[in-house]
């Protein structure tokens, strides 16, 4: 599912590696664990790799803030997409998380981005609860982190 509402949150970066290596990255959790910066660790629920449906729990981390949050992949398809939907705290779904991976001329780009779709009543708790006051920008500052470091993952290989 692509929304059609611009995301909140969205960056691209050119990545010197064919699409399929990047998808591989993007979908192995260990290694987003160690790309993504606020996510301390994730690991698979239902299921055991990015297929639509399965599940995945996420540990994340903002200083001395800390929250778990709940997975549906609802696209993966190998080289091209990965996406998910965010849940937490009972409510369904909080984020929409996209991956789209596109051949370009030296291989291929990578554009992430992210939907907030939280309630306005839950901003505040949520604020509380991670650290982040305006989850806009710091998922822009994030995602492009995160592009960065998966950059170079993918091209040191």
């Amino acid at each position: 599912m692509t929304p059609t509402s611009a995301p909140d949150a969205r960056a691209s970066v050119t990545i010197a590696t064919d699409p399929a290596t990047v998808y591989a990255l993007i979908t192995d959790l260990d290694t987003m664990a160690t790309l993504a910066e606020e996510v301390a660790e994730m690991r698979w629920h239902k299921g055991t790799a990015a297929t639509a449906g399965a599940v995945f729990k996420g540990h994340n981390r903002n200083g001395p803030h800390s929250w778990t949050t709940k997975c549906t992949v609802t696209e993966a398809d190998p080289g091209r997409t990965f996406a998910f939907d965010v849940h937490t705290a009972g409510v369904v779904p909080i984020a929409h998380w996209r991956y789209d991976i596109e051949p370009a001329e030296g291989g291929c780009m990578v554009t992430e981005a992210t939907w907030d779709r939280r309630p306005r009543w839950i901003r505040k708790p949520a604020a509380r609860t991670t650290g982040v006051t305006d989850r806009a920008t710091a998922n822009t500052e994030h995602i492009k982190l995160t592009l960065q470091r998966l950059k170079e993952r993918a091209e040191a290989r």
